[in-house]
């Protein structure tokens, strides 16, 4: 070729790759990937099932020393009650920062802010609907008889308190407030902080019913900044909607398919996928669901490609053995009861008869970890059954792709039972650029 000719083409070249990633206006505000700097870790407290408490206990633990911890309560009698746990814990109190947040449920990921940031030093917190994880939709379903108060409840869930833990804490960070029509939960959403939004339809579209995928796009766009959205199909088996019933016989808790379960960035270009071998396939008729699912989400992610238009590097990760244990179906139950499950708590195509024994399984996966500076925490499983050479090969993945962080693996089985894990307890707090 002609040199002169070659030094067109390579200017040709270095523009169309300028062209594909324009730069952002620095007051523009968007969501940084969760494996860049922060300033703050948040978490949530609740009373509610204390079982929880030893895990909160690991976290903090695991973040000292990383980043700053702030816990939101309820109201000041429960900051008084979690301060005395965490005492009674051997933790230092005076090292985390409380806030009276009304509202707060412990789920802090998912109903609290999604913080942003922008080029010129800014911090905003974006404010999404909350319907209790499409809650009412669902009891709908289950009690037809009913729509008409649920309806109002749904309205009142729409309005109270959890609703504004998100701007609350916008409010106590001094961010700008980004408010959107939108529900959704911050355990479906999975920026990589260069423009990519990995999300999940089965979530998403059942939380916005009458939305279209091209108006949600553009309201990510319009809020988070992204300048493509990525459409997972669905999530784990282990994490279906609501209570659900399988082959009549295994019942999972869930949230319906949340990203932080399955599919999460390590990188701006590099994907970890919850993966199930097709030789453990058939060990489980869940793992069968899952594998067909996941099978899907990868030709997915495999299609896509960043803002640049490369592909992604996509890392399978093994899924831990399932978690069962037995629960007798009875007309009434305590909350805490995990052995014991109503036969109102399932849609009456599903619904088992009083007396039947049935096998809950727990929301459980590697993918439900938290990064920050210098670590990354997550879940171990070889206490409940999973073979210790396949958590080596969990621990040989996340040494790979995080080389420069300690790893911290936690028992989290008692957020498990509930449907969540480590990531969904947290919400980080980005450093300001």
């Amino acid at each position: 070729m002609n040199p002169r000719h070659l030094c067109t083409a390579t200017l040709l070249a270095l523009c169309c790759a300028a062209a594909c990633t324009p730069p952002r206006n620095p007051e523009t505000f968007f969501m940084p990937g969760e494996f860049e700097p922060h300033e703050g870790m948040w978490l949530g407290w609740e009373e509610h099932d204390t079982a929880q408490h030893r895990v909160v206990f690991g976290i903090i633990r695991g973040l000292t020393g990383h980043v700053p911890v702030k816990i939101a309560v309820d109201s000041d009698s429960l900051k008084a009650v979690a301060q005395a746990s965490l005492h009674r814990a051997g933790i230092d109190t005076s090292a985390i920062d409380f806030f009276v947040t009304p509202g707060e449920r412990y789920w802090i990921r998912d109903h609290g802010a999604a913080f942003l940031v922008n080029n010129q030093g800014g911090l905003a917190a974006a404010d999404f609907g909350w319907s209790l994880y499409g809650y009412y939709d669902w009891w709908k379903l289950r009690e037809p008889e009913k729509a008409d108060s649920i309806a109002l409840w749904e309205q009142a869930e729409w309005r109270g308190n959890t609703a504004k833990v998100d701007s609350l804490m916008g409010v106590i960070t001094g961010a700008q407030h980004v408010k959107s029509k939108l529900i959704i939960e911050g355990g479906s959403i999975e920026s990589n902080g260069k423009g990519v939004l990995i999300q999940n339809e089965a979530v998403t579209l059942q939380r916005n019913p009458g939305w279209t995928k091209e108006e949600i796009e553009a309201e990510y766009r319009s809020v988070l900044g992204v300048t493509k959205v990525i459409w997972m199909k669905k999530g784990l088996a282990d994490d279906e909607h609501i209570w659900h019933l399988h082959e009549r016989k295994y019942v999972t808790m869930g949230t319906g398919g949340h990203t932080d379960e399955f599919v999460r960035f390590a990188n701006a270009n590099t994907i970890l996928l919850a993966w199930i071998d097709e030789g453990e396939r058939d060990q489980h008729p869940l793992n069968r669901i899952t594998c067909e699912r996941l099978q899907e989400n990868l030709k997915i992610l495999e299609a896509s490609t960043d803002q640049d238009g490369n592909p992604f590097r996509i890392v399978k990760v093994p899924l831990p053995k399932l978690i069962e244990w037995p629960a007798l179906v009875v007309e009434k139950k305590d909350d805490h009861e995990f052995w014991k499950l109503t036969p109102k708590a399932f849609l009456p195509a599903e619904r088992p008869q009083p007396g039947d024994t049935l096998i809950r399984v727990a929301a459980s996966s590697y993918l439900n970890f938290l990064v920050t500076n210098g670590v990354v925490l997550n879940a171990t499983y070889t206490q409940h059954g999973t073979r210790a050479e396949v958590e080596d090969r969990v621990k040989a993945i996340f040494k790979d792709v995080f080389p420069d962080r300690e790893q911290v693996w936690i028992d989290a089985l008692p957020l498990n039972r509930n449907g969540g894990g480590i990531h969904c307890s947290t919400q980080q707090q980005p450093a300001r650029r």
